[in-house]
């Protein structure tokens, strides 16, 4: 992963010559589905060079929060692949910053079981601020292993609602908004994220756009930055697989909904959270080119935006 090393050097360096304080920067820590890249049992033409380059592996999808200002650091999501993202984020910022919490958007696997790693077998933690919705917060308490780290205190539960902000400091509040998904175990949530300059909208995971009460079109238009789910390029991307079982906007139906936007709207947004087989992974792909070419923007691990 030398490029994401080299965006980390980067990050550092502007944030140790920064003038002023009142920074918060949202940094890119994964961009894949929740079984990252290459995925198990992959060893299609696609996944195969990940395989044999490590440098080529992707992690689940991640964001970290860091709020410069109260010199505190904040994790998007608990992956399996938090242990790496974690020391990722640590290098962004000096150490002495608190880690301050994690925001999770729902259960399914590469949204939360990273938690683990914070238990009494793994990092031991105390007190680590959990934010979650009702649904998810109940999951968490009422199933093992989870349970366990609430009981013993290494995670402390925050409780989240729909549409009311969370006020972290004067530079920072972080907004949930419920979105349809397959809500199995929790509801599912992404997320506004609003700094002291910029408004950030995250939604790793839903379904048709046209399923959601809100107009993702005017919520895009709300805010300066928004990393939308883009697990599948194009219909018929999964062989021998229902598609319609795993009903997300396919990156081509986004851009088709989105085509009506202004060019300064298209440009805020950032597609993210991959699927093995989305072209968008490969670098110099006809994807790519044609997301570019529309206008948009494919996040990358390593990525930093200010807010």
């Amino acid at each position: 992963m030398k490029s994401s090393l080299l965006y980390f050097l980067l990050f550092i360096s502007s944030i140790s010559h920064a003038e002023n304080t009142d920074k918060v920067k949202l940094i890119v820590l994964g961009i894949t589905q929740d079984a990252g890249y290459p995925q198990l049992n992959c060893y299609k033409p696609h996944c195969m060079p990940a395989w044999k380059n490590v440098h080529l592996k992707k992690m689940a999808v991640s964001l970290g929060i860091v709020d410069v200002n109260a010199q505190k650091k904040y994790l998007m999501e608990a992956t399996p692949d938090v242990r790496q993202q974690m020391y990722n984020l640590h290098q962004f910022i000096d150490n002495t910053f608190e880690f301050a919490g994690i925001f999770l958007t729902h259960a399914h696997i590469g949204h939360y079981t990273g938690l683990m790693h914070f238990g009494r077998e793994a990092a031991g933690t105390k007190n680590v601020n959990v934010y979650a919705m009702p649904k998810m917060t109940e999951f968490l308490i009422k199933n093992g292993p989870w349970s366990q780290l609430v009981t013993l205190k290494n995670i402390i539960l925050q409780p989240l609602q729909n549409q009311h902000a969370v006020k972290l400091s004067d530079n920072l509040s972080i907004t949930p908004l419920i979105v349809p998904h397959r809500d199995e175990f929790s509801e599912t949530v992404g997320f506004k994220i609003k700094g002291p300059h910029k408004t950030a909208l995250f939604i790793p995971d839903i379904n048709k756009w046209q399923k959601w009460d809100l107009s993702i079109v005017e919520e895009i238009r709300k805010v300066d930055y928004a990393l939308l789910d883009a697990t599948f390029y194009a219909n018929g991307e999964i062989p021998n697989r229902d598609m319609s079982e795993i009903p997300h906007p396919f990156v081509e139906e986004s851009m088709i909904l989105f085509n009506s936007m202004s060019k300064k709207d298209k440009a805020k947004v950032i597609f993210i959270h991959f699927n093995h087989s989305n072209p968008l992974l490969q670098k110099g792909s006809v994807a790519q080119k044609e997301v570019k070419e529309q206008g948009y923007n494919f996040a990358y691990e390593g990525m930093a935006i200010d807010l």
